[in-house]
């Protein structure tokens, strides 16, 4: 059984080889050049430039083709395929991978909008993986993934809501906008877009509510957590420290150059599902090292 998502899931590059997920890239249009998103840009590379930047990036969808070229290879020797992609509403890319099954042999490889982005795609796609090695085909697979996305939920809170607005991504947030300077929002992913929770005075206010929020989200048997950011290393690393009594599984993961390019720098938020759903047994190294 192959897993393949795409880069918005930001998944490190040793967990995505050690799961054996074939992860096909979008592209960064950044500075004058089309860069393939983790392969051709990193993140700390990005949010070095990003300050200096004399235009805004712009990201594109990968072509049919690509997924073709993918599938096909993945196929020589899998039964099926499992591809798991960003929210529709929120990129193009689902459909370009529906384009390339078609193409290829739709029978055979099972598309799914995760109706989410970056480290809740991830844990999804994660979440594939654990079940394919313990033996479940592809339609039981899309079938469980497609339930288990309404249970997991984003978090996060942007330092401005200006990135989100130039790059047409920010959704139902759109009504923020006009809020007073200081005040920071809460935000979530509902129905595959960018939604409101709530306003709060400060970003610490925020980080706070991002850590209550997710608390809520256990059922009693721990929570599967990724905590990503956007070149706020130390505040993702708070909020992990104070999950991480709660976590079955706790990563931390910067945004890659795509998510980060409408998210914009300053970014900190959470996925997490309850980990009675399907647990995954992963603590990084990043995580221990907060915790000493």
């Amino acid at each position: 059984m192959a897993i393949v998502t795409d880069s918005t899931a930001d998944l490190p590059s040793q967990l995505v080889k050690a799961r054996g997920i074939t992860v096909v890239p979008l592209t960064l249009n950044f500075e004058g050049r089309s860069l393939l998103d983790g392969v051709e840009i990193r993140p700390s590379e990005f949010y070095r430039k990003l300050p200096n930047a004399t235009t805004h990036p712009t990201t594109s969808q990968p072509s049919p083709g690509r997924f073709a070229e993918a599938y096909t290879e993945l196929l020589n020797d899998h039964d099926a395929i499992v591809s798991i992609h960003i929210s529709e509403r929120l990129s193009g890319t689902y459909a370009s991978a529906v384009q390339g099954a078609e193409m290829v042999d739709a029978s055979r490889v099972h598309v799914i909008d995760s109706q989410l982005v970056s480290m809740s795609l991830g844990l999804l796609t994660l979440a594939a993986t654990e079940m394919a090695a313990q033996g479940s085909d592809a339609a039981a697979i899309a079938e469980r993934i497609t339930r288990m996305r309404e249970q997991v939920q984003t978090y996060f809170s942007v330092a401005t809501l200006e990135f989100l607005r130039r790059g047409g991504r920010i959704g139902r947030a759109s009504a923020m906008l006009g809020s007073v300077l200081q005040v920071k929002p809460v935000l979530c992913i509902r129905d595959g877009l960018v939604t409101p929770l709530e306003r709060v005075r400060t970003f610490d206010r925020a980080l706070n509510r991002v850590v209550e929020l997710t608390r809520d989200v256990n059922h009693g048997e721990g929570l599967c957590v990724i905590v990503g950011h956007a070149d706020a290393e130390s505040d993702a690393e708070r909020v992990a420290r104070e999950l991480e009594p709660v976590t079955e599984t706790l990563m931390i993961q910067p945004l890659g150059p795509v998510v980060g390019a409408h998210a914009g720098p300053g970014v900190v938020g959470v996925g997490c599902y309850p980990a009675d759903l399907l647990p995954l047994r992963i603590k990084t190294a990043a995580t221990a090292q907060t915790r000493a």
